[in-house]
């Protein structure tokens, strides 16, 4: 209503040459503040630029969320960006805009503050996100709730992560992940070799792929594909 109320502005400044019932009410209408509305002025429609565009952050989400297909992994990211958008406007130099966006604050953190109480996979759904992985999470955990807090949510978010992660394992990894059929028969045909060079050469690749790993991973360690997953470079951002 407000974005079509701006296109005439002109119109409503001319409107007192053709509606006097409108100029009255306007000097009638009582504001919140007890005083009376008044003509609209210059800076009215300032004000309503400003909540334009204030407003149309949650008009956009809105319709995010409300569509057939929200998934999962962009809406920790909506959450977050969304506080963000509302510490700017809290910092703002507009008494109105800070008045509406503390009142917004109060309602964000009564569904977002308490992060107890919220559902971890929203955060796992965010990791699992090649664009986000666990540095978007960390940072806009910390954002949100200061930076020990958030730090403590991370460690729990990523204790979650590595539970959930061995679930999985249990439930679909089986003995053939670890012994694959033809390993009795090139362990055979190995022993077999008088020369034992299939042996050498094999040791040789193993120890290469040993320094590799190490080099990549800072440690002789095995990781977890989850481990790995994580610390490989985000993909670039794109819709």
């Amino acid at each position: 209503m407000l974005d079509t109320t701006q296109q005439f502005e002109k119109a409503f400044d001319k409107l007192h040459l053709f509606d006097d019932g409108f100029s009255a009410y306007q000097c009638s209408h009582l504001c919140e503040d007890g005083g009376n509305a008044g003509p609209l002025e210059s800076d009215d429609w300032v004000n309503v630029r400003n909540v334009i565009e204030f407003l149309a952050r949650f008009h956009e989400l809105t319709k995010k969320v409300s569509g057939s297909y929200v998934t999962c992994n962009s809406h920790f990211e909506d959450v977050s960006e969304l506080y963000c958008h509302l510490k700017m406007c809290l910092a703002s130099e507009d008494g109105h805009l800070r008045k509406m966006a503390e009142k917004m604050q109060e309602k964000f953190k009564k569904y977002w503050g308490e992060p107890e109480k919220m559902n971890k996979m929203i955060f796992i759904a965010s990791v699992l996100d090649p664009r986000n992985k666990f540095e978007y999470v960390e940072g806009a955990l910390e954002e949100l709730f200061g930076e020990e807090k958030g730090k403590k949510i991370n460690v729990e978010v990523y204790a979650y992560m590595n539970s959930l992660f061995g679930e999985y394992l249990k439930k679909y990894s089986t003995e053939s992940c670890h012994q694959s059929p033809s390993s009795s028969t090139s362990s055979n045909n190995t022993s077999n070799t008088p020369s034992g060079s299939v042996i050498s050469a094999s040791k040789i690749r193993t120890k290469l792929s040993l320094k590799k790993q190490k080099e990549d991973n800072g440690s002789g360690g095995a990781k977890s594909e989850l481990d790995k997953y994580i610390s490989e470079e985000q993909e670039p951002f794109s819709e």
